[in-house]
């Protein structure tokens, strides 16, 4: 059970994840096989997962479709823990998990989902969003 920040650097320690905590108390987690972090905050009554994972195609409406179908796609089958949406403009990979009884695996292996996703997913997700219809 994860309750303080304190509590969530000791889970972080144990799985051996490098972290840096900002002023505002997000965590910067890297993530094996990504250059992006993976920011994580305390937002009682969940600890919130997101990477922003690129900008979503909007010049053209087939290659949108395209892209969020395998969005979809994705979450159905790939992803566990995390999901891919859209905010704005910008594809996001989330995750929240309740703090409550958050414990050591649940933590792993939402980490391990996101891990998998930007290094098996993004590529693809990157090129497939700037190619033309």
């Amino acid at each position: 059970m994860v309750k303080t920040h304190e509590d969530l650097e000791a889970y972080l320690n144990r799985l051996e994840r490098r972290f840096e905590r900002t002023e505002d108390g997000t965590y910067l987690l890297s993530v094996p096989g990504s250059q992006v972090p993976v920011a994580a905050r305390m937002a009682p009554p969940v600890l919130v997962m997101q990477v922003e994972i690129g900008p979503a195609p909007t010049a053209n409406s087939e290659v949108e479709a395209r892209v969020f179908r395998r969005l979809l796609e994705l979450n159905a089958r790939d992803l566990l823990h995390a999901a891919y949406g859209v905010e704005g403009d910008t594809i996001l990979l989330s995750a929240a998990l309740e703090l409550d009884n958050l414990d050591l695996n649940e933590l792993e292996a939402t980490l391990a989902d996101v891990g998998l996703a930007l290094s098996a997913h993004v590529p693809a997700l990157r090129e497939m969003a700037q190619q033309p219809a």
